[in-house]
């Protein structure tokens, strides 16, 4: 992994517009954490590709914090036991913590290096998301742990209040084939053990709303809604959207 300096700067004395912070090869891709100045926003950009999959960035994270606040918004009480699937650049972990109402936040990333990247303070905007009490992050890999035991060290199961997953692309757009069960009844009914009577899954997408996918998310979920979350597109000089589901359990 690249040694992670402050701004590369030329000869001339004048901070370069791009960095590459980190960059490891892994076995799901090469993983590569960027900075690069926008001239135009006058704002640093943080982003992340795997391999060929241009994965996130700092610019656009209206979505990513919706998922928390939407999804945490459906769930009552406060001292909240919430699962993040998928750390990234931590904007979904944090919109969690700042609502207040969470106890414990178990963040799941398969990517160690992901993991490594906050808690060497490498991302300005989440800086102290691994230091926090609340957050314990956990490298291994979510589809495996809904599957399974779930997300507690004790094995303890119906205890969790909100799952909030943004690590696919879409249920239908995958970042590995492995992950296609998940989007299935059987897949979905797994994860409901999880959960708490009246417990939340949501979800991220990048695609407009997906009729079939509710419907399969209806047959767990006593509840479901589709959130579509707007936002200016700085790239284009329009504006984009993004999804979020959220699927309640039955009390």
């Amino acid at each position: 992994m690249t040694n992670p300096s402050l701004w590369v700067w030329d000869p001339a004395g004048v901070p370069a517009r791009f960095e590459e912070l980190a960059w490891r090869a892994t076995p799901r891709g090469e993983i590569s954490l960027r900075r690069r100045r926008d001239l135009v926003l006058d704002v640093d950009v943080y982003e992340v590709r795997l391999g060929e999959e241009y994965l996130m960035s700092s610019l656009f994270t209206v979505a990513e914090e919706a998922l928390a606040v939407l999804g945490l918004a459906a769930v009552d009480g406060s001292d909240l036991d919430v699962v993040v699937g998928g750390l990234g650049l931590g904007y979904t972990a944090r919109s969690a913590l700042a609502t207040g109402r969470v106890g414990r936040l178990t963040v799941v990333e398969a990517i160690g290096e992901v993991v490594d990247w906050h808690r060497r303070g490498l991302l300005p905007d989440t800086a102290g998301l691994a230091a926090d009490p609340r957050v314990r992050l956990l490298e291994a890999d979510f589809f495996t742990l809904a599957a399974g035991d779930g997300f507690d060290t004790s094995g303890q199961r119906g205890s969790t209040d909100a799952v909030l997953l943004d690590v696919d692309h879409s249920p239908r757009h995958h970042l590995h084939p492995s992950h296609a069960a998940f989007y299935s009844v059987d897949g979905l009914r797994a994860l409901a053990r999880h959960l708490r009577p009246g417990g939340v899954f949501a979800l991220w997408s990048d695609d407009p709303p997906d009729a079939a996918f509710q419907t399969v998310l209806a047959a767990v979920f006593a509840s479901v809604d589709a959130h579509v979350v707007d936002f200016p597109n700085h790239l284009t000089g329009g504006r984009s959207s993004n999804t979020v589901y959220v699927a309640v359990l039955s009390r």
